[in-house]
């Protein structure tokens, strides 16, 4: 296999896990509405995908949020509990810590929000530290599996697509990505990437 110029991975379910019903019951308590509810208005209502898009902004996610509830929760409290959902998948550090610290050039690609990517690089240091490269669906304006993005990615990187490799937990977001031409695999544990980068001709530590 050849080996990569450029690694991408995702953030969400790769570099970190969440938890959607943990968003719900937080806003929830902040707001004074149920969990239900807030999934209906956030995913049913297209709200998420608005603002993972770039579409609106988080005032504008605000607005249309208390405009569905009839509440008026503090901004701030409400953007801190749609956050505050995520934990570092700390398996992934010593690989990425060791892509590091050989010199490779290490990127995220991720459909998230803006909120969302400021709460992770301000708490995990390692996102801020580790990776140069951020191609981010709100602020190319397409998401996965959307071919629009990953050509996107590879301008942003520098690189042709078929140089870059991709990690993504999605099976779907990966066949998207080969589909553009990019090396890409399905995360399924820490080993295994390790494993899956060592064919590809790089050595490290692990």
């Amino acid at each position: 296999m050849t080996t990569p110029k450029f690694l991408y991975f995702d953030l969400g379910k790769v570099l970190v896990d969440f938890s959607r019903e943990r968003m719900y019951r937080q806003i929830g308590e902040v707001a004074g509405v149920e969990p239900a509810a807030v999934e209906r208005v956030i995913f049913d209502g297209g709200l998420q995908q608005d603002i993972e898009l770039g579409k609106i902004s988080g005032r504008q996610f605000y607005d249309a949020f208390c405009g569905h509830t009839g509440k008026r929760p503090d901004y701030n409290a409400l953007e801190r509990a749609g956050s505050d959902i995520f934990d570092l998948n700390l398996s992934l550090l010593p690989i990425v810590s060791q892509l590091h610290q050989i010199s490779c050039k290490l990127g995220i690609l991720s459909n998230t929000c803006n909120s969302h990517w400021e709460h992770c690089r301000r708490r995990f240091k390692i996102i801020a530290a580790s990776f140069s490269v951020h191609a981010l669906s709100y602020e190319i304006g397409a998401a996965k599996p959307d071919a629009a993005i990953f050509r996107a990615a590879a301008e942003l990187a520098g690189f042709e697509p078929q140089e870059i490799f991709f990690v993504d937990d999605m099976a779907e977001h990966v066949a998207a990505a080969r589909a553009v031409g990019f090396d890409a695999v399905q995360y399924t544990s820490a080993s295994r990437l390790a494993a899956q980068l060592r064919e590809r001709g790089l050595e490290f530590n692990y």
